[in-house]
């Protein structure tokens, strides 16, 4: 039997194959590239890799030569390009192929930017872009970033992260958790509350019971009113050394331009802040799990 599929596989054209696995997906292609020989062969053609590439990407790959395409394909996978006058970083999903994105510090309206009491502009050498924002002192925060469905993958599920990270002498994000959204604009899509704070969980866990007194003002106030602190509310490290924490997922069907808006705020507490720094928002496919 094994013997027939190859020869069956070995009397078609390998372009025809070729044309086939460009109708999968980059991780179906790579699957199939392991097979046998004939598979791998079929998988290195131009054709395959640019069926994978969006089309405001296919300039920058080279015609005629076999591996090109997987190689530009590739490189845009590993390799965010700046874009917007370096205040957006753009690259592929390897295993999908579906167009990512991260607005910088610089392209999101953030409260009290202007204010050098509250906020300051710095460069950090983990940073992909110039220049990063950090919060010196606020009573509120107020983070706001737009994008358009136009510029993003059709029929993909996307999730958007706030990326930050914090100082040793980052203060006021310990107990308050913070409202996140994720969706349409000027339209009243659900928020969330997480947490920013990475020690946020071991932090509950040693924090006295509310009681009457001191413990029931101030940054205990709202301890029994809260979400606890949990896997899904809290952030995660990076690879990159900096940690994400989700604002919220939405569907995108394609067709139609919606402008959408992700938004991380605090205004509630009214405790000061301090320490955050905050290198942007990303936007990429929400990851499938496969049983």
């Amino acid at each position: 039997m094994e013997e027939d599929m190859k020869d069956f596989w070995g009397s078609l054209p390998e372009g025809f194959v070729a044309q086939a696995l460009g109708l999968t997906t980059p991780q179906d292609a790579s699957r199939l590239s392991c097979v046998n020989s004939f598979f791998r062969s079929a998988a290195e053609w131009d054709t395959v890799w640019a069926s994978f590439l969006p089309p405001e990407c296919l300039e920058e790959a080279v015609e005629g030569g076999r591996g090109l395409m997987k190689e530009v394909y590739l490189r845009l996978c590993d390799n965010p390009i700046l874009i917007e006058e370096g205040t957006k970083s753009f690259w592929l999903d390897k295993l999908t192929g579906k167009k990512c994105y991260m607005l910088a510090a610089k392209q999101l309206s953030i409260a009290l930017i202007d204010s050098p009491n509250c906020w300051r502009w710095t460069s950090m050498p983990d940073s992909r872009f110039t220049e990063v924002a950090e919060l010196i002192n606020a009573c509120s925060l107020g983070i706001s970033g737009n994008v358009n469905t136009s510029i993003l993958s059709p029929n993909t599920t996307y999730v958007a992260h706030l990326v930050f990270m914090a100082t040793s002498e980052a203060y006021g994000f310990e107990y308050h958790p913070v409202e996140v959204c994720f969706g349409p604009y000027e339209k009243n899509s659900q928020t969330r509350m997480v947490y920013l704070d990475p020690q946020a969980q071991s932090r509950r866990r040693l924090r006295p019971k509310r009681r009457i007194g001191i413990f029931g003002r101030g940054i205990f106030a709202n301890y029994d009113v809260v979400p606890p602190p949990c896997e899904e509310n809290c952030p995660k490290p990076r690879q990159d050394g900096w940690f994400e924490v989700e604002i919220g997922e939405y569907f995108n069907k394609g067709g139609d331009e919606v402008e959408l808006e992700m938004s991380v705020m605090e205004v509630k507490g009214g405790n000061w802040k301090r320490g955050l720094i905050i290198h942007g928002i990303e936007i990429r496919p929400k990851k499938m799990c496969i049983s």
